[in-house]
């Protein structure tokens, strides 16, 4: 996609946005307006020769990052070596590229007793990170305990994300599920046109649960179409912790990825934090970007299941080559920006 490309598509998405807005108020003001969302007729009288406005609003995105078999980042692949299933039906690929939108990036950062001794690398890790970012592309910050915390809202200046964790202390429990459940419900307010990621930096150890169920902030997270990334620590839990950690109500951080088309990065098998934050921003910005307009636009809250895979030259996913990217969406109406 060329930059003209993206620039259309980058407004196309905010017209998308602040149409979905109009009509809702549209429709509250004037019942009779019907239709499937995507393709909503406006008039007072639907089938009697009366002029039509059709607005098309149904632009589906997903995120993608492909490796072969041995691991490695398939980074030259072309818009028509790809193949997208929704719910079993067949899509059309009609948008393609590689960090050409913007990013919003929620940088969710546990500050429980367990990972104290990350602090002070995460200042210098962070810093230096997030300057590979683009100029337009934004960060927002949120940290958690047993409580979570927005310490920043979105901005483009990365600065002012990473001079504000010099001042963290760390010291509680292990909120995880709300801290990503409220993460996703801000960055999908918030960031309507833009690449949604969460960043937990975490040892990935949920140790409370203020009643949110995995399935709830799974959820949450694909309405927000957020993929979820793991920079993970070595933490220092007792047993009990770890195996409080697999319970059902408490958030395991590795399926949560995988459902959203996110990743792990461990600190250990990078060799520092500092490695691991810089690997994990150049993976954010090697991912296809992939938008189609779904042949079901009507937004009737369903969750459409979604199979994204290569030609049959490449041979069979799963084991010639892995595909990380959303399993699904929530066919819901969008919603307005809001700051």
């Amino acid at each position: 996609m060329s930059s003209r490309d993206a620039r259309i598509l980058r407004v196309a998405l905010r017209v998308r946005q602040v149409v979905a807005a109009l009509l809702s108020l549209w429709i509250g003001w004037a019942p009779m307006a019907a239709g499937a969302y995507g393709q909503t007729p406006l008039g007072a009288a639907q089938g009697q020769g009366e002029p039509r406005i059709r607005v098309d609003v149904s632009l589906v995105l997903l995120e993608a990052t492909v490796k072969d078999k041995a691991g490695r980042v398939m980074g030259n692949l072309k818009q028509e070596e790809f193949v997208l299933d929704e719910d079993g039906v067949p899509q059309q690929v009609a948008h393609f590229s590689r960090d050409q939108l913007p990013l919003a990036v929620a940088l969710v950062v546990d500050l429980s007793g367990s990972i104290k001794p990350f602090l002070r690398p995460l200042r210098y890790a962070t810093s230096t990170a997030l300057k590979a970012l683009k100029p337009e592309d934004e960060v927002a910050l949120f940290t958690f305990t047993s409580d979570v915390e927005q310490r920043a809202r979105l901005t483009r200046d990365k600065r002012e994300v990473s001079d504000q964790i010099e001042f963290f202390t760390a010291g509680g429990g292990t909120n995880i599920n709300r801290a990503v459940y409220d993460a996703a419900r801000y960055l999908r307010d918030a960031a309507p046109a833009a690449r949604r990621v969460i960043v937990l930096v975490s040892d990935n150890v949920p140790t409370v649960n203020d009643g949110l169920s995995p399935k709830e902030v799974a959820d949450a997270a694909l309405e927000a179409d957020a993929a979820v990334y793991g920079l993970k620590v070595p933490g220092d839990n007792p047993l009990v912790a770890r195996m409080a950690a697999g319970s059902r109500g408490l958030v395991n951080v590795s399926k949560l990825t995988a459902e959203t088309g996110g990743e792990i990065f461990e600190v250990e098998k990078e060799g520092s934090l500092f490695l691991a934050f810089q690997a994990l921003i150049e993976r954010l910005k090697t991912r296809y970007t992939i938008g189609f307009y779904s042949t079901r636009p009507a937004a009737d809250g369903s969750l459409r299941k979604l199979n994204l895979r290569l030609q049959p030259s490449f041979g069979a996913k799963g084991k010639d080559y892995v595909v990380l990217s959303k399993s699904g969406y929530y066919a819901t109406r969008a919603r307005p920006a809001s700051r």
